[in-house]
């Protein structure tokens, strides 16, 4: 998200058409677009099995369209296993949805932009690298988000859960507990908390806190919540 006062998917347009001009003169030249995509894990995995929850061969083919509703289920599995709310889930998934997630268009854009945030959850490197560790994803790469939804989802939902783990027991803000985990997605750990004692969100954070209201519903309905 911007300060910008421009609608943020207005704000996107320069970038999808530079995106994708870029995705066409790459594929037109046939060089590769980045790595090579891992193939998708299996439903055998032992980590997967053991788990119950869906491999990344259960889920919708990526696209360049799509509607987070098709990953209900995949949303309920993980926010079950990571004790965060389903409904906040989604609506995150809602809230990144302006982005173009075309797997050959995001590799493109980071060509550009190496540190462009990757997947349908819309996930920076460092918050990846930090999540992973000491989860059965910790051998997986950032740059296997955009083909990899299921692992989009699960990484996106143990970041809610440590951020939750970081939240005090009581805060005086007037912010519940999952608009502040949202606010923590979004802008960080430390504005999370800065958030919580007080402190006004700027104007990325407050336009983050009006999408997720304006998601909220939508998501709730798309988990059955």
């Amino acid at each position: 998200m911007s300060d910008s006062r421009a609608p943020r998917h207005w704000r996107w347009l320069p970038v999808l058409v530079f995106a994708l001009a870029v995705y066409v003169i790459v594929r037109a030249a046939n060089t590769p677009q980045g790595d090579t995509p891992p193939p998708a894990r299996s439903s055998a995995s032992p980590s997967r099995a053991s788990t119950g929850v869906p491999s990344a061969t259960a889920s919708p083919a990526a696209a360049s369209s799509y509607d987070p509703a098709d990953y209900a289920r995949q949303v309920r599995d993980w926010a079950r296993r990571t004790g965060v709310s389903a409904q906040l889930l989604m609506a995150i998934l809602y809230n990144e949805s302006y982005k173009p997630h075309d797997p050959g268009l995001e590799r493109a854009w980071q060509k550009y932009r190496p540190d462009a945030s990757f997947g349908i959850a819309n996930m920076h490197r460092a918050a990846f690298d930090e999540v992973k560790k000491g989860r059965d994803f910790a051998d997986r790469r950032l740059e296997e988000l955009p083909d990899d939804r299921d692992l989009a989802i699960e990484a996106e939902a143990w970041y809610l859960h440590d951020l939750g783990g970081r939240l005090p027991a009581q805060w005086p803000a007037a912010y519940d507990r999952d608009e502040l985990l949202a606010l923590g997605y979004n802008t960080g750990a430390g504005n999370m908390l800065a958030f919580a004692r007080g402190t006004p969100p700027g104007g990325q954070a407050r336009a983050c806190l009006d999408k997720l209201h304006t998601d909220w519903a939508e998501a709730g309905r798309a988990v059955g919540g």
